[in-house]
């Protein structure tokens, strides 16, 4: 089990600058060309200037970030607690998860040559919601959960709590500290905005009123669009500190096939 952990690990870290990569693709995209792209089109950008080896590298990145994120979400591996916030640590795990799993697959879609998204896909996604009885009731408590993670970005900047996930060879620099400041404050930035694409388009019942990071960087004027991106920029920075040096606990992986073989 020790070589699981270890091949876990080492995933988790190729993960962290795949995570790294796409923001840095992102926030560059903006700074040299003023192209607003989300994750996914980070991939697509990417699929073309790399090929097949580097997408390769980035689904085993975001597959094992994704399990990563999964696993503190149901094994609690980075150790947060029981009180409310840590609940909604390990509840932000689980969505985060699901996002780069998502990511991974779609990363597996351009290597088979395939299309990753439609030209709408959030919109799309939206439509689907509304199809549902309360449908826009739940865009809206989709929109008020995002905007609470908004929230939380900018109190980790405020309180620097994501310096405790570091190696103390590297947490206590200034220059890290400003990175990942800069980094999550850009993101709960990014994440108000959607938000409030998502209340509003529950209100108006109309699918056509939502929007992802593509079209939250396009809402900002000039300059404060170039001042978030350049906040994206910092954020992948940050994240290539995080493969390097962050603290990684071990997966469960005794006791999650113990209960695996107690359920055969």
């Amino acid at each position: 089990m020790a070589d699981a952990n270890r091949s876990l690990t080492t995933f988790t870290r190729i993960g962290f600058a795949a995570r790294g990569l796409l923001y840095l693709v992102i926030a560059s995209l903006v700074l040299t060309t003023g192209r607003a792209e989300d994750p996914a089109g980070a991939l697509e950008y990417l699929g073309q200037g790399g090929g097949q080896i580097l997408l390769t590298l980035m689904t085993l990145g975001l597959l094992a970030y994704g399990l990563w994120r999964f696993s503190d979400a149901v094994f609690d591996i980075e150790r947060h607690g029981t009180d409310r916030s840590a609940i909604f640590e390990r509840l932000g795990a689980a969505a985060s998860g699901a996002v780069h799993l998502i990511l991974a697959f779609q990363a597996m879609k351009l290597m088979q040559g395939i299309s990753s998204r439609a030209e709408n896909s959030s919109q799309d996604a939206a439509q689907s919601v509304l199809q549902i009885p309360g449908g826009s009731t739940l865009l809206i408590v989709g929109g008020l959960a995002l905007f609470a993670v908004g929230v939380f970005q900018f109190v980790k900047a405020a309180k620097l709590s994501y310096l405790k996930h570091l190696d103390t060879r590297v947490s206590q620099r200034p220059w890290v500290k400003w990175t990942g400041r800069s980094g999550y404050a850009a993101r709960g930035i990014v994440f108000l905005i959607t938000s409030f694409f998502l209340i509003k388009a529950g209100q108006a019942e109309q699918a056509s009123e939502v929007g992802g990071m593509a079209e939250a960087r396009s809402w900002l004027n000039s300059p404060w669009d170039l001042v978030v991106a350049a906040g994206l920029f910092a954020f992948g920075m940050f994240s290539l500190i995080e493969a390097r040096f962050r603290i990684l606990h071990d997966v469960p992986v005794d006791s999650l096939a113990q209960r695996v073989r107690a359920k055969l």
